[in-house]
């Protein structure tokens, strides 16, 4: 009997332990709200800093920071960080600040998301835009916040629903160099922690000016899913199509590759892909010697 009692126990301390470590929606979440101090002035260069920051950050259903986030907690704490109040809960941030389309996004617009499969219209996830497509969110998937592409992902673009702006107008300024992009920062391709380093994502764009391309991209695209994986190692974006000496490196090294392309204001962009790989780890391994035997500013783009 009392052998029994110790295993019954054991058990127990087991499956605590377990949903301890996998507390992603907790059994009591915590529904008061924590208002972010205010630490940066308002601009994209201030969001661009918490970003940096941010990435990796776990997900944690109902809240607002300063080291754990759901998705509106995380565009709550951004923005509340820069002294701008705007709701804390997703369907409201959509309700406020300026109604944008989507070709018009800019760094720092949020964008909306109805992900449920019983309510169509119901907004039920935010992300906030970073450009080229690239936006930043506390995913409910990955646990942790993450960069996916709007452009390139079929599951967002179907589900995109309202887009806002809240910063206020400012003088412009030069966008930051394509080596200091924080979406093609290397740290969110790793799994395991890393210095954070930079990348530039191609020569073929703009290699003498070095100013970041925003591409207000109409949100219509070839379907990019694939059921031999969604993990890709992106080797380079293009005005036009990518060079052809590259694509036959790419090729004469034994990689499967494709070339997915979007309109940008009459222009055709680009990217040249090496892969889809059914693992990150797969991927990993791949990327390593694409960066040693074609573009060493390589990086994984996963497209959902």
């Amino acid at each position: 009997m009392q052998n029994s009692i110790l295993i019954l126990y054991s058990i127990l301390l087991l499956l605590l332990n377990s949903c301890e470590k996998h507390s992603y929606h907790p059994t009591y979440p915590n529904y008061k709200i924590t208002k972010p101090k205010i630490k940066y002035t308002p601009s994209k260069k201030s969001l661009a800093k918490m970003v940096k920051k941010l990435q990796g950050s776990p997900y944690v259903w109902a809240e607002e920071g300063p080291n754990k986030f759901d998705c509106s907690g995380f565009t709550y704490y951004m923005y509340g960080s820069m002294g701008i109040d705007i709701p804390r809960v997703a369907r409201n941030q959509a309700r406020v600040g300026k109604r944008i389309d989507a070709n018009e996004l800019q760094y720092g617009d949020l964008i909306f998301f109805a992900t449920s499969k019983k309510n169509r219209r119901k907004i039920t996830h935010v992300g906030m835009y970073l450009g080229d497509g690239w936006f930043t969110h506390a995913s409910t998937i990955k646990h942790e916040i993450i960069y996916s592409n709007l452009f390139a992902s079929n599951y967002y673009k179907k589900r995109l629903r309202t887009c806002r702006r809240y910063l206020p107008d400012e003088t412009p300024i030069r966008v930051a160099s394509v080596e200091k992009e924080p979406w093609k920062v290397k740290e969110v391709l790793l799994p395991e922690k890393a210095p954070i380093q930079v990348t530039q994502e191609s020569k073929g764009i703009q290699r003498a000016t070095k100013k970041a391309i925003l591409i207000k991209a109409a949100l219509k695209e070839v379907e990019q899913s694939s059921p031999d994986g969604n993990y890709y190692v992106q080797v380079g974006s293009f005005i036009g199509n990518p060079k052809k000496d590259l694509v036959y490196q790419v090729s004469s090294q034994g990689f499967k590759h494709k070339t997915i392309q979007f309109q940008n204001n009459g222009k055709v962009i680009s990217k040249l892909l090496v892969g889809p790989y059914l693992t990150r780890k797969k991927a990993l391994s791949v990327l390593s010697q694409v960066r040693r035997q074609i573009e060493p500013n390589a990086f994984i783009a996963e497209i959902r």
